[in-house]
């Protein structure tokens, strides 16, 4: 038992923030590319793949961080940093529960399973990213929102461009929350020389924070209005930004508790947009 609890902390089951920002883009999409009446089978391979896949992504970023995380305060006491867990039972981990999500999928078309293949791709090499890539929170926005082209993939056998667009929108999403996550690590991150957003950004991090919000808005907005959704959509995206808005009084001080404060809430912020999406498809006349 104390072996499994172990499993259960170095794939954050006991921290689910990064389930629902993986999980809230892809109900974006799969709400859209089914014109608000998505199949509940997919429902279910796409929320449990989620899970499985951000599991398995923990676990390989683990392993590939282990000489990294014991420098970093936050960090220090995952599994395989502290010894309790070997670093090859963290890769048969991840495998395992890869082949796992695979299996999920077999029922879907052969175009999802050709993008499943990339999203394992992108998902296990995000962790070297950023050991040479200035903003490698771009390439975790393109890891968490590989659900948005596949789940069009799935409903319309097909990926449109309003995918392309929309996964563009969680990059910026995706660079604006990790970024003040990055800001939690900043001190830590310099002395061993890893490569994050909030570095790079320097003293232009809170700027920087709040206009990736806006041009994610943006493109959501116009693709949301593409798909025909008005008021409870609009809405949604209100309120969302109403998040953000908050988001900037929590890291404008670039304090250590206000900014992780700021990146949990991220999880509200998704949960507003799909509740506009969710909406307005619902109360459609």
């Amino acid at each position: 038992m104390n072996r499994l609890h172990l499993y259960f902390k170095l794939i954050r089951l006991d921290k689910p923030i990064g389930i629902v920002l993986l999980l809230w883009p892809t109900l974006w999409a799969l709400w859209m590319a089914s014109d608000g009446v998505p199949d509940a089978s997919l429902l279910f391979i796409f929320t449990l793949g989620t899970i499985l896949m951000r599991s398995a992504g923990c676990a390989i970023n683990d392993y590939a961080d282990r000489d990294f995380d014991k420098h970093v305060k936050r960090t220090v006491d995952r599994p395989i940093t502290s010894g309790k867990i070997r670093p090859r039972e963290a890769l048969i981990v991840a495998a395992v529960l890869s082949i796992t999500a695979f299996l999920l999928i077999l029922p879907l078309n052969a175009l999802t399973k050709q993008l499943s293949v990339a999203a394992v791709i992108i998902a296990g090499t995000y962790p070297y990213f950023k050991r040479f890539f200035a903003i490698p929170q771009a390439y975790l926005g393109i890891a968490f929102g590989f659900g948005i082209p596949m789940g069009f993939a799935a409903v319309q056998n097909s990926v449109p461009p309003e995918a392309w667009w929309l996964l563009l929108a969680n990059i910026f999403w995706a660079i604006a929350y990790d970024t003040e996550y990055a800001m939690v690590d900043r001190d830590d991150d310099l002395k061993i020389g890893m490569k994050t957003s909030a570095i790079t950004f320097g003293r232009f991090d809170v700027a920087a924070v709040m206009l990736c919000y806006a041009v994610s808005f943006a493109i959501i907005l116009i693709i949301g209005w593409q798909f025909g959704l008005r008021t409870w959509f609009v809405a949604g995206m209100l309120i969302a930004s109403a998040c953000a808005v908050y988001h900037y009084f929590l890291i404008r001080d670039r304090g250590r508790e206000g900014c992780f404060k700021a990146f949990r809430h991220n999880n509200w912020l998704g949960a507003a947009i799909f509740a506009g999406v969710f909406l307005d498809y619902l109360l459609r006349t």
